[in-house]
């Protein structure tokens, strides 16, 4: 086998690994985007908004799954049992610091908080903030794909790889970039949708 012919095969897996660094950085932001759409508050009850809700907890921020059962028995209730019963107002304090706007009630056994119908206008600006937050995934998108084309641009000036496998190669990570931005759209429209359900 030639030195040359080593170098060239060489190269090519360097385009392939390129290509699926691409795509793991891009799922990421795939999966990121969802955890964000998450913590948006709709008109109804999931554990997950509480997901970004850090407690004190012996001095250490902590994430509240950490330090209570939460649970949604009802459509538009959050029930939240502290495994530890000093942890009550702490627990409290946190939620009503949180930009959900939440008002938690506890009986000293569970934390309960009612999740209220959104008026019309908050359910618009909630759209609004999805729609955000959408574009801030999109532009990490075209980033990764810019950074994967930077690559390749460096093989090419290397040498050794043929300048129509370089096209091919960039064609195909703008076929992945445009599979990935339509995958944010479509994430986007079903929060919205769960948005505007009344």
């Amino acid at each position: 086998m030639s030195f040359f012919y080593k170098a060239r095969v060489q190269k090519e897996q360097y385009m392939d690994s390129t290509r699926t660094a691409c795509e793991e950085r891009m799922k990421k932001t795939i999966a990121s985007l969802k955890d964000e759409f998450n913590a948006i508050r709709t008109g109804r009850a999931s554990p997950a908004l509480l997901d970004k809700i850090r407690v004190d907890y012996y001095g250490q921020k902590t994430p509240l799954s950490q330090v209570a059962t939460v649970s949604v028995p009802e459509a538009r209730l959050i029930v939240i049992q502290p495994w530890d019963r000093s942890l009550f107002s702490d627990i409290e304090k946190a939620i009503l610091k949180s930009e959900l706007g939440l008002n938690p009630s506890n009986d000293g056994k569970v934390i309960r908080i009612a999740i209220p119908p959104l008026t019309e206008q908050r359910r618009k600006e909630l759209v609004k903030s999805a729609k955000a937050i959408a574009e801030q995934s999109r532009v990490a998108i075209r980033n990764i794909r810019r950074d994967g084309l930077e690559e390749l641009k460096k093989l090419l000036a290397a040498g050794g790889v043929p300048e129509d496998q370089i096209k091919k190669e960039e064609d195909e990570l703008q076929k992945l970039t445009d599979s990935f931005v339509a995958q944010v759209a479509k994430v986007l429209e079903e929060k919205e949708k769960e948005i505007m359900e009344v």
